[in-house]
């Protein structure tokens, strides 16, 4: 028998299920997805087993269910680091194998970011390079495919850059019309931006950047002149010079700091034979003797020209004056000399408050000494307030400009004085006679709008009684604006939800009521508002004030009633109250008095609480009784109510009294009587609150009742009801009368009565109002009346029966008919007809109800049983 092996089913690239021939999967697929199933099968239908095997030192990304061959994803691919997975798979039937190499092609998803290449960016661009020029080229690579592996260019940041970049090439020019500038800025950093094209990524589709840096040197270009440093410059001549002295130097430096070329200086006036120049240096030296010397004073003009790279002369240049004085002797103390030559004070008028390190440009100050060299060097002091003014240069040569410059802005201040006064000291430094000289520095200060008006409290507490006419004056505030001429002119204004009864003066700052305001402390007892303190430039400031509005005794105790009546039980004491309606203690505090009573020497009443009860002696009706002559024990007495208010006002009282004496009650109901007694209104709710429930049970069992008889009431019409008893020798025999013939009157609604020998009668009307009758005597009862026409069904009875020849069960029928729904006619139609249809009596409904309800109640209550 052959045995063959068994094989792989080829389905194709596309499928899902085979040999996975040229099968691949995207890097962006989730671990633990199933990718494939291998599929194929054994020629002799036997079971055949899975396999998949990597190469050895190759990573696993796959996983093969040997049974079902669900073929599972293990580990994360990435399409940039591995593109293609090599693996064998195999199937086998327990006794033939067939393995095959496979190739997985792991395709690509939009997961890499541009990456910029040569990172760091840095590019030097001289600063007259043209606008539009291409400065700097970047590059980025995306190693994704398709439209992920493109990358697009763009710079992030200001629109106001000077660069531009193309977005496919990356590269880097200046914008049109801009140019750049290394004494403005000399570094520019720029950040560009690399963005790909997208690409599905996870189902989704995502777009991903890169930033980076261009760093742009600009490099300084020659196109600035040289600038000389520390003019004025002056040289000195001393008597005991000698040529080659160095009198002065002077400096110059290219105005391009970035790239700057060397200097040439030349002297191109004043020379005379006399000076000479080092040309790279700078330094000016003497030539001949000072005894040679013709003139105290030279003036020679210098030129610092630029050097080319060939050491050529550049047309960039700069021009200065060196004053060189010849000095003789010490014999000139230092002098100050202004526009006008020397002067010994100096004064200028500024602002107050200069800004920190500003100069005082007013001050045209030069100091001199006519000595020569050493002699001429001295130091300059400024004597006055410390560290509010400065003066430069504090070491001076021979001659100097005079700069003052302010260090401390807050000290120069108008409203702590008006002018500044300084003391400028010279000093000669080496010299043994140590010549100085001094000028004042008076500065006038003029005021600016620099204070803010200020209130003398944060707050103001002010009281005022009530009642106090319109236009009282309440309390004063004051705010104090140091500056000067309007700008310390106050204005004061109130505002808030507190200050409606209230006005202020606007330059006096005096509070006061409305002209028809009326202040009441039983109504309003606090105010607070805000007062605004202003200057003409509107800086203000606030206070808040507070007013209290002083009760004053205005209003009289008063009494609920000027008679009021009171019932006492002795032993309890009864209470009168009165009110009095001012605000506050001691006004409204009432003290209670008995002014006048009858008969005298009885009550006595708590002056606090108004309580008022009977002499301790008084225990019993008997001691009263022996008081006084009336029966009905009424006494009156006079109560005053007085408050303690200045000035006091008082009201009285007529208070009768009933004097009773108590009974001895027991029980909740007893104690809360006795509780009540001085509160009835307290006993009142009481009362209330029981009829109120007793209304409702009321209510919920006519209810019950309503609903009973509308369901007991719907019968079909002419129901008949007959009701059968055996006769008991124990039972006493009941009546019931009908009076519809006779003994009813002309009345057809007349009463129906239902008797019982021994307990008398009941009457019922139409109202439905129920009343006891007095009971008929027994030996002479009175045999029911039967109606006109009897019922078929009952035999007929005599018209004076014997009780022993009673009827069983001889009960007139009564037919009615109920309908749920009809009109007012159907309903007066449903009357009661008692068993003949010969005579009709018109009865009322409700009636005949009422009468079957309390006939089939009487029959239960006498039978035991029914049939």
């Amino acid at each position: 028998m052959s045995d063959y092996a068994p094989y792989f089913y080829d389905n194709g690239p596309s499928s899902t299920n085979g040999n996975m021939a040229l099968f691949s999967i995207s890097e962006d697929t989730p671990v633990g997805t199933q990718v494939y199933i291998l599929n194929g099968t054994d020629p002799e239908g036997d079971a055949v087993w899975f396999g998949l095997t990597f190469e050895k030192g190759t990573r696993e990304y796959l996983r093969v269910d040997s049974k079902s061959g669900n073929i599972t994803l293990i580990q994360e691919l990435d399409r940039e680091k591995q593109g293609e997975i090599s693996a064998l798979v195999s199937i086998t039937d327990g006794r033939n194998k067939v393995v095959e190499t496979i190739r997985v092609f792991v395709t690509d998803a939009n997961d890499e970011e541009p990456e910029f290449q040569n990172l760091p960016f840095a590019v030097d661009v001289p600063e007259d390079t043209p606008a539009g020029s291409s400065i700097y080229r970047v590059q980025a690579v995306d190693k994704d495919m398709g439209s992920g592996g493109s990358v697009t260019y763009y710079l992030q940041g200001t629109p106001t850059t000077k660069f531009t970049i193309d977005g496919h090439s990356g590269v880097l020019r200046i914008k049109p019309g801009e140019t750049l500038d290394f004494e403005t800025t000399t570094l520019h950093f720029v950040t560009v931006v690399a963005k790909d094209g997208g690409g599905q990524y996870k189902g989704k589709h995502q777009v991903l950047t890169s930033t980076a840096t261009i760093t742009i040197n600009v490099l300084d270009a020659q196109d600035t002149p040289p600038a000389f440093i520390g003019t004025p410059y002056f040289g000195y001549i001393y008597e005991v010079s000698l040529p080659g002295s160095e009198i002065a130097t002077v400096f110059a430096k290219d105005g391009d700091e970035g790239n700057p070329n060397p200097i040439h200086y030349s002297i191109t006036n004043g020379n005379e034979d006399v000076f000479t120049i080092n040309s790279t240096s700078g330094c000016i030296s003497l030539t001949a003797y000072p005894v040679t010397l013709r003139n105290e004073l030279y003036e020679i003009k210098v030129k610092a020209t630029e050097l080319g790279p060939s050491e050529e002369l550049l047309d960039y240049n700069a021009m200065t004056m060196v004053t060189v004085r010849v000095v003789d002797l010490n014999n000139h103390p230092p002098t100050f000399y202004g526009e006008n030559g020397p002067q010994s004070q100096f004064e200028v008028t500024m602002y107050e408050h200069p800004p920190e390190g500003e100069i005082l440009r007013g001050l045209k100050i030069t100091v001199n000494d006519s000595d020569q060299g050493a002699n001429a060097k001295f130091k300059l002091r400024l004597v006055g307030p410390g560290r509010v003014l400065r003066v430069v240069p504090q070491t001076v040569l021979n001659e100097a400009q005079v700069t003052i410059i302010v260090e401390d802005s807050a000290a120069i201040d108008y409203e702590k004085g008006k002018s500044l006064t300084y003391k400028l000291l010279a000093v000669e430094i080496d010299t043994p006679e140590r010549f100085s000289a001094t000028a004042d520095i008076v500065i006038h200060l003029l005021d600016t709008n620099d204070n803010t008006p200020r209130f003398t409290s944060e707050y103001y507490i002010a009281r005022i009684p009530e009642n106090s006419p319109g236009g009282s004056n309440v309390v004063s505030v004051t705010a104090n604006d140091p500056d000067s001429g309007l700008w310390g002119e106050v204005k004061y204004s109130v505002y808030g939800s507190g200050s409606d009864l209230f006005l202020i003066h606007p330059s006096s700052g005096i509070i006061y009521t409305q002209a028809w305001a009326t202040l009441d402390a039983e109504v309003k007892s606090k105010y607070n508002f805000y007062v605004k303190a202003e200057d003409t430039e509107g800086k203000y400031s606030l206070a808040e004030v507070f007013v209290t509005v002083l009760d004053m005794n205005d209003h009289v105790p008063e009494f609920d009633d000027s008679l009021v009546e009171r019932t006492m039980i002795i032993g309890a004491p009864v209470r009168v109250e009165a009110i009095d309606a001012d605000a506050e203690s001691p006004n409204n505090v009432i003290e209670y008095s008995i002014m006048q009573a009858e008969p005298d020497n009885i009550f006595d009443i708590n002056a606090e609480t108004g309580e008022i009860k009977l002499k301790s002696y008084i225990k019993s009706m008997e001691i009263v009784q022996n008081i006084t002559k009336q029966k009905d024990c009424r006494w009156s007495l006079v109560v005053q109510a007085r408050d303690r208010g200045s000035p006091s006002f008082s009201t009285t009282a007529v208070v009768n009294i009933d004097i009773t004496e108590a009974t001895q009650l027991k029980g909740p109901m007893a104690a809360f009587l006795l509780q009540s007694r001085h509160n009835p209104m307290k006993a009142l709710g009481m009362v209330a609150g029981v009829i109120s429930i007793l209304v409702g049970v009321t209510v919920l069992i006519s209810t019950a009742m309503f609903l009973r008889n509308t369901k007991s009431n719907r019968i079909m019409p002419a129901r008949r009801i007959i009701i059968r008893r055996r006769p008991s020798r124990d039972r006493k025999p009941w009546t019931f009368n009908v009076p519809f013939l006779g003994g009813g009157g002309n009345d057809p609604l007349n009463k129906f009565v239902v008797g019982d020998p021994e307990a008398g009668s009941v009457s019922i009307n139409p109202n439905k109002n129920v009343r006891p009758r007095c009971p008929r005597s027994k030996p002479n009862p009175l045999p029911p009346r039967a109606p006109c026409l009897p019922p078929p069904s009952c035999p007929s009875l005599s018209s004076n029966p014997r009780p022993s020849e009673r009827p069983r069960a001889a009960v007139p029928t009564v037919s009615g008919a109920l309908a749920s729904k009809g009109s007012r006619r159907s309903s007066q139609s449903r009357e009661s007809n008692i068993s003949s249809e010969t005579t009709k009596i018109p009865v009322s409904s409700a009636l005949v109800s009422e009468l079957k309800r309390r006939l089939e109640q009487k029959i239960i209550e006498s039978n035991s049983s029914y049939y």
